[in-house]
């Protein structure tokens, strides 16, 4: 690829009280393969110094160092959102302040978009460390339960499904098409459930299809206390036993299902504000919507329950939407709990 063809490259750093860890992650950028066009940093009213290490750094950087500094508090999701309008690059990497880029990051994941240019947005792994960047604990994708399976069905168009199950997708391990800025920006501030700023912009590429993921540990992640999000570690629920259906309150029931139901549907009205009505994903959203609106709508008569319910399980809805870990016959004890309890 000759310098014409090579694509502009920004990193999006945003900073918050980073003076114990930001240096090594800056290092970690001056020791890429691929060096970046520019760095926008977004520091978040630092109170630790961060503001005098940020104009150290810029001043002996390599390459252009641009500092905004939020006049008032913004959090993460905004202080990206900030940073993520401010780059003018054609690919655009969001970076955490106390993590640590290993060389081949930037070079890879941009040779990966040119040979992808359907993707707009992609993701790599990482290494889980100790504070001290020692000890590669697991693999992230180990922790958010994205594993092979969940990977196979990410490639073959349900992306959709497995986000709604929870994000993969973390932010500092992430590249973003210029142009699909406009699409994410801005943030919505009442994104339902654990989604954060990566959450949304997962979601959002989801519904056309345009998220990648590389199955590759390209950075090292630090576990540390200060961490303003941390590792999202994704839990089973709990299982409810045969016995327990009987015995707990249908109000106890139906709040779970009617929480879940209120989550998708504001889900579902962010995405269809910001993307095309016929995206290609969108339809999955749309069917595990109406079963969840279904469960948790259920009359009070059992009777009645019967055809709404038995439809679902015959076109695969309690099957499709089980959790991952759960037992083979969970999706039919929830058959039976909704039609009996």
């Amino acid at each position: 690829m000759t310098d014409l063809q090579r694509p502009t490259i920004s990193i999006a750093l945003c900073t918050y009280n980073g003076v114990a860890y930001l240096p090594t992650q800056w290092q970690s950028l001056l020791e890429q393969q691929q060096l970046p066009d520019e760095v926008v940093i977004c520091d978040d009213q630092s109170t630790d110094g961060t503001d005098a290490v940020i104009g150290k750094l810029a001043a002996d950087s390599p390459f252009p160092v641009r500092i905004l500094e939020n006049s008032v508090r913004l959090g993460s999701n905004k202080n990206f959102e900030r940073a993520l309008a401010a780059c003018t690059g054609d690919l655009i990497f969001m970076c955490d302040q106390d993590d640590f880029w290993l060389p081949e990051k930037i070079a890879t994941m941009t040779q990966y978009m040119g040979q992808h240019p359907e993707a707009q947005v992609a993701f790599c792994d990482a290494w889980v460390t100790d504070e001290r960047l020692e000890n590669r604990l697991r693999r992230f994708w180990e922790v958010v339960r994205f594993d092979k399976r969940a990977q196979t069905r990410w490639q073959s168009g349900e992306s959709m499904e497995v986000l709604l199950d929870g994000n993969r997708m973390m932010g500092c391990a992430t590249v973003i098409r210029k142009e699909f800025v406009k699409t994410v920006l801005p943030i919505p501030t009442d994104i339902p459930g654990d989604y954060i700023y990566d959450g949304w912009i997962a979601l959002a590429g989801a519904a056309n299809n345009a998220v990648h993921f590389i199955d590759k540990p390209l950075q090292l992640y630090r576990t540390h206390v200060q961490q303003q999000v941390g590792v999202r570690e994704q839990e089973a629920p709990e299982a409810v036993r045969l016995q327990d259906r009987f015995a707990r309150r249908r109000a106890g029931k139906l709040a779970p299902l009617r929480e879940k139901q209120v989550q998708l549907t504001k889900i579902s009205q962010l995405l269809t504000e910001r993307v095309p009505t016929n995206a290609p994903s969108l339809p999955l959203l749309r069917r595990r919507l109406a079963h969840f609106t279904m469960r948790s709508s259920l009359p009070h008569n059992r009777f009645s329950r019967l055809l709404p319910v038995l439809s679902s399980l015959q076109h695969g809805n309690y099957n499709r939407y089980a959790d991952a870990s759960a037992n083979w016959y969970a999706p039919y004890l929830a058959v039976l709990g909704d039609i009996l309890e």
